[in-house]
């Protein structure tokens, strides 16, 4: 291995901090490609559809240039074909390529499961296996310049949309989590919301304390913007009497008691499953508020979790609220989802039998597949909003997560389970 590239390895940080957040990635792949003796070296991001990557690039206009543009800010997409580039995603191995112009290394940019992008190197010559490995390490440190930088600039969510945004869908994506995948030691998550043409208020969110996962899975009534305000008073009151420390009933009770309260419509509601997992004990303590029950896959099979039924979140502010519990053993697999996967055309979609098919998939994967099922029986414009959150329970809390360059290969979709 050339010690330059432990020498950019250690420099890339100061070439971020260096460049102005629109500059920082292409810093870094500078500072990496001259380490290579690259012919060069691109950054892709993952689009907001996750079913395909966007090449970003600074280029004075020129009318043949083909993508979508922003002044001089270019946005070419490229659309997943089951080639070497979405291979590398899936599977988060890196891809080595030879053709008549050289080798292309694809690395994933990846951190705790969350698909970033990818990193494109074209060399004049075969790399070492050590080579390889730095690489794997840079596309790592790539993942934190871009989830840096990313807070002070509309540059990578532009170049992310291939869909433009209306008013409502803009409301909704703030209400999601800033990654939708998160690997632990004792567990695993992934979460999606494909959007209906007109935004119908679902929402999902989590969040990891030290000893707990929090998580949530919200459908707001109606669609468009009434919709999207709902699901935000909902979201809102959730994530405040979560971080002020109280129970489940009580985040249920409060934010009932918001929506009611500051509705913007008569009648308004959201219904919801709220969870909090013991990463002690496994024991998952669930508040279903007028929502699709949740299903647990265990030993491959799936089956819906009776629960104490309450009322949806805003219907009767003065009800309390009472939750239900179960306890994960190692192996199982939580999925929680929204009516937009189950009712009206989504409803010729055998979810049951889906699920099942679809155990041996990382979490990431099976909600992709899951949303595409929903899409090929009810698309390509949906009437509701269809949203899952999958949660795989490994157990033991002190379980140490197998990652290398941002994934844990051990969770990782392998080619010949796909």
């Amino acid at each position: 291995m050339d010690p330059s590239v432990e020498v950019a390895l250690a420099g890339m940080l100061a070439a971020a901090e260096d460049a102005t957040p629109v500059n920082a990635v292409e810093a870094v792949t500078g500072e990496l490609g001259a380490a290579l003796h690259a012919s060069s070296v691109s950054f892709l991001i993952a689009d907001l559809s996750g079913r395909a990557l966007v090449r970003l690039a600074h280029v004075p206009f020129e009318p043949a240039a083909e993508g979508r543009r922003d002044g001089d800010e270019l946005a070419t997409v490229l659309p997943f074909d089951g080639g070497p580039q979405e291979e590398a995603l899936r599977t988060q191995v890196v891809q080595v390529l030879k053709d008549d112009a050289g080798w292309t290394i694809l690395a994933p940019v990846t951190e705790r499961g969350e698909v970033i992008g990818l990193l494109e190197i074209l060399l004049s010559a075969e790399p070492a296996p050590a080579a390889l490995g730095e690489i794997a390490r840079a596309a790592h440190a790539l993942a934190f310049v871009v989830i840096a930088n990313r807070r002070h600039t509309d540059l990578f969510e532009w170049g992310q949309r291939t869909t433009a945004f209306n008013l409502s869908a803009e409301i909704q994506r703030r209400l999601l989590p800033s990654a939708f995948t998160c690997e632990g030691g004792s567990f695993t998550l992934s979460g999606w919301l494909e959007p209906a043409a007109s935004i119908g208020g679902d929402t999902f969110d989590y969040s990891v304390a030290r000893d707990a996962l929090h998580f949530s899975v919200t459908d707001a009534m109606g669609h468009g913007v009434t919709s999207a305000l709902i699901a935000t008073l909902g979201v809102a009151s959730l994530r405040n009497s979560r971080r002020a420390g109280h129970s489940l009933t009580e985040q249920a009770d409060h934010a009932s008691a918001a929506v009611s309260g500051h509705t913007p419509a008569k009648g308004a509601f959201l219904t919801a499953v709220l969870g909090r997992l013991d990463l002690q004990t496994g024991t998952c303590a669930l508040v279903n508020a007028g929502h699709v029950p949740p299903i647990l896959i265990r030993d491959g099979e799936p089956g819906e979790l009776t629960l104490p039924r309450n009322f949806a979140l805003g219907m009767f502010p003065g009800t309390r609220t009472r939750a239900g519990s179960v306890t994960l053993q190692p192996g199982d697999r939580l999925v929680i989802v929204t009516d937009g996967m189950r009712e009206r055309e989504a409803a010729a979609l055998d979810l049951t039998a889906e699920l099942r098919s679809l155990t041996a998939l990382h979490p990431r994967e099976a909600a992709r597949s899951l949303a595409d099922g929903v899409l090929a029986v009810a698309g390509p414009a949906l009437q509701d909003d269809a949203t899952l959150l999958i949660i795989d329970w490994h157990g033991r809390h002190d379980l140490s997560r197998h990652a290398s360059a941002g994934a844990d290969v051990s969770a990782a979709t392998s080619a010949d389970r796909r």
